[in-house]
């Protein structure tokens, strides 16, 4: 359910279609709705009003069109939906990959309005908690690499066991109240600064 108090942009040059958008929107109780007519300024629009959600409605778009509203839609890292009246599934994968949230054709009435942003907020939450938890991963998986290749190196310089080579780089973070694999970077960094000592 749409927290009340959000902050709403309509983007849409056609002032009819935006007024069901924005009648829409005020009978699901949001009070704060700001209309956009203006495409060419859009961007700087709405970065000034800094929104909760943006609804763009673009009726028939040409490609120049989505695309523009897809960088629109990848630069204010928002729930965004995207009302189109006719679409294609290369539009409809554009639009996925670009982060628009809820993507509707031939949807637009009033009195939809309300189940839309509802859908909009919540899939944007769900896809950006799966991109969170990726990125972690994936952040994760390079700490593990980064500290395998600083356990090599101590075992081939030091001639220590794998266990001990962890152990000294999990005592040394903790000496320095840094990260393992902060520490492990830095061995990597420093052993790759003497080899080109050697070879000179």
């Amino acid at each position: 359910m749409a927290d009340k108090l959000i902050r709403i942009v309509v983007i849409d040059a056609n002032r009819i279609r935006a007024s069901i958008i924005e009648e829409g929107l005020r009978d699901a109780g949001i009070a704060s709705v700001v209309v956009i007519h203006d495409m060419s300024q859009v961007m700087r629009r709405i970065v000034e009003i800094d929104p909760d959600v943006v609804f763009i409605d673009l009726e028939n778009p040409n490609r120049d069109q989505l695309e523009h509203m897809f960088q629109v839609s990848r630069a204010v890292k928002r729930p965004v939906a995207m009302f189109v009246d006719q679409s294609d599934q290369a539009s409809i994968e554009a639009a996925i990959e670009a982060g628009v949230s809820a993507y509707i054709v031939d949807g637009l009435k009033k009195e939809r309005v309300q189940a839309i942003l509802d859908m909009t907020i919540s899939r944007f939450h769900a896809f950006d908690r799966l991109r969170r938890e990726l990125d972690a991963a994936r952040s994760e998986l390079a700490d593990r690499k980064t500290i395998d290749r600083a356990k090599a190196i101590l075992m081939r310089t030091r001639g220590l066991s794998e266990p001990d080579a962890y152990a000294l780089l999990r005592r040394t973070a903790m000496n320095q109240n840094r990260r393992i694999a902060d520490i492990a970077e830095s061995l990597i960094v420093a052993a790759g600064l003497l080899d080109q000592e050697d070879e000179t």
